[in-house]
């Protein structure tokens, strides 16, 4: 993350200079350059040296690298490079050639490769970065080279020339959504130098002893192993280590010799970090959804995120890059905003909820139940004008996703209880609709809502889901305890399985529509599948100060303000 607000200006002050952009792929904040065609992803450590970093100075000089480059040892092609001089500074770095969508040397003959593949550039900084950051966590650390950027040439090479498998390479083009990866470039990543020989070397001169220097190697995965994180091609060569003219070893305070990492294409979590860090999400997501409506705070780094209200609620709002969509998030808060992007739910794996309408359950990959579903704002609702009732839906239509967050943060205010909203995402696909079920009543109502880029926020050309809380109880609760959760059923449902009475059911429906009435709310399609009642984990009715089973509403359709 970029810590100092005077790179954000600098981004601002350099964006057509610089040809400059603030992305953020995998939690990591990068400075995005076009050069040419060539693009170059600078990360916080290697903003101070940008200049340097540009592939003039270090790489595509063909003289000047043929002079100042040293290959190193090992199977993938990394060499060590003294960067030219720019205002009076040098740098030395090392380059490695990506080898995502490769083959890993040796795995078919070892089980210690079983489920393993190269990281991507961009997986390779994130985790790096938060090997790094675990010093903060729990005491010791670990020492590792500063990435500094990631260089990708404009230059197309087919897959066979860079050994890549075209289905390995297209597993990680769908795994990153905040960033294209294109199986025909090459991907460089850009390191800090470290000063000192590998264990292999100091073994080789006589520093260490082989027992030393495999000792030392179990050593560095044992330390990294508590810290959450392995190496699945555990090598001697990957442990840097430091002498003086004597050859005697840098150590600690505390007699143990300091090392160094390098090489981290085959890093990864433990699966107990995975789960720790899942649930570390989840509660910040508990916490944060519990106070969603407090006042803003402007957070720079995510300047490409917008405040806007909407039908009287709050909402944050910015562009979806991986499905070129857009998203509308309730609340003020701009951390929020990741949780719903579609990369982290669309492709989870869901049920059905609904025979009647495309209403999903789904967890998140932050472990996160939502409910989403598909807008049918635009479509003439399927009812026959000769029914009264079902005329007056006709005449009315269906809410836009818009109105039913409204509407439903209205009756919230007034003392009924909903389920919780908690987002908008409009599809980046077109779509169409068959002009003998368009109903344009919507998107003429909402001609006067605009996007912050000055668009209709109501498209008759995308689809649009509604994403709502998965019902497990109240958001105070959760973000104080999360667990007893509740369980939600239907009103109807309850009725059919005998947990209420007939006269109960009855009694709930009658007194919703009097507390809707009473607000200036008519539903123009009430009914027992749109109300929720609560049950414990004991599978007793949540009930409401009046003794009463209390009620949620959980379908916003067709709420019409009288």
């Amino acid at each position: 993350m970029f810590d100092n607000s005077y790179i954000i200006h600098w981004i601002e002050n350099n964006k057509t200079s610089y040809n400059a952009e603030l992305e953020k792929i995998f939690n990591i904040y990068y400075i995005h350059l076009k050069i040419n065609k060539d693009d170059l992803y600078i990360t916080k450590y290697g903003f101070p040296f940008i200049e340097n970093l540009k592939p003039e100075n270090f790489l595509t000089d063909d003289e000047w690298y043929k002079q100042n480059s040293v290959r190193l040892s090992g199977t993938s092609c990394t060499y060590k490079v003294r960067t030219k001089k720019v205002n009076r500074r040098d740098l030395d770095i090392v380059i490695k050639w990506n080898r995502m969508g490769q083959d890993i040397p040796g795995a078919e003959t070892s089980d210690e490769f079983h489920g393993a593949a190269f990281n991507s550039p961009f997986e390779e900084f994130s985790l790096v970065m938060e090997l790094r950051k675990t010093k903060y966590e729990s005491p010791g650390k670990i020492i590792t080279q500063k990435p500094l950027a990631i260089y990708v040439p404009a230059e197309r090479i087919e897959l066979w020339q860079m050994g890549r498998r075209q289905y390995k390479i297209q597993e990680k083009i769908d795994k990153h959504k905040d960033v294209i990866l294109d199986m025909f470039r090459s991907y460089i990543v850009v390191y800090e130098w470290v000063k000192g020989i590998d264990a292999t070397q100091a073994c080789t001169k006589g520093f260490i002893s082989k027992d030393k220097m495999e000792s030392l190697t179990l050593t560095a995965e044992e330390d990294m192993r508590n810290k959450g994180f392995i190496v699945r091609d555990r090598k001697p060569h990957h442990v840097i280590i430091r002498h003086d003219k004597s050859g005697k070893l840098f150590k600690s305070r505390d007699k143990k010799v300091l090392y160094a990492l390098v090489d981290f294409e085959l890093l990864e979590r433990t699966s107990e970090r995975e789960t720790i860090i899942k649930k570390a999400r989840r509660l910040n997501y508990l916490k944060r959804q519990n106070e969603r409506f407090s006042t803003t705070i402007v957070n720079k780094e995510k300047m490409q995120l917008k405040q806007v209200t909407l039908l009287d609620v709050d909402y944050v709002y910015g562009r979806t890059e991986s499905t070129k969509g857009a998203l509308w998030v309730v609340g003020k808060d701009y951390e929020l905003f990741d949780y719903f992007l579609p990369e982290r739910w669309e492709n989870t794996p869901c049920t059905k909820l609904s025979t009647h309408h495309e209403t999903y359950h789904t967890i998140s990959k932050d472990m996160i139940h939502l409910v989403w579903k598909l807008s049918k704002t635009g479509f003439l609702p399927d009812v026959d004008p000769y029914r009264e009732d079902e005329r007056k839906i006709l005449e009315h239509g269906y809410n836009s996703p818009f109105e039913e967050i409204s509407i439903a943060m209205y009756i919230s205010r007034h003392g009924i209880r909903t389920i919780y909203p908690r987002a908008i995402y409009m599809t980046g696909k077109k779509t169409t609709i068959s002009r003998d079920v368009l109903d344009q009543s919507r998107f003429k109502s909402h001609n006067k809502l605009l996007t912050p880029e000055n668009k209709p926020v109501l498209r008759v050309d995308r689809n649009y889901l509604l994403i709502w809380g998965y019902w497990n109880g109240p958001d105070e609760k959760l973000a104080a305890l999360d667990g007893n959760y509740y369980s939600g059923i239907n009103a109807l449902d309850a009725y059919r399985k005998k947990i209420i009475s007939m006269t109960d059911y009855l009694t709930i429906l009658k007194r919703k529509k009097e507390k809707l009435k009473k607000i200036g709310i008519e539903d123009l399609n009430l009914g027992g599948r749109h109300l929720l009642l609560s049950l414990d984990t004991s599978g007793a009715i949540i009930k409401d100060n009046e003794g009463f089973p209390e009620v949620r509403v959980c379908n916003f359709e067709f709420l019409k303000i009288i």
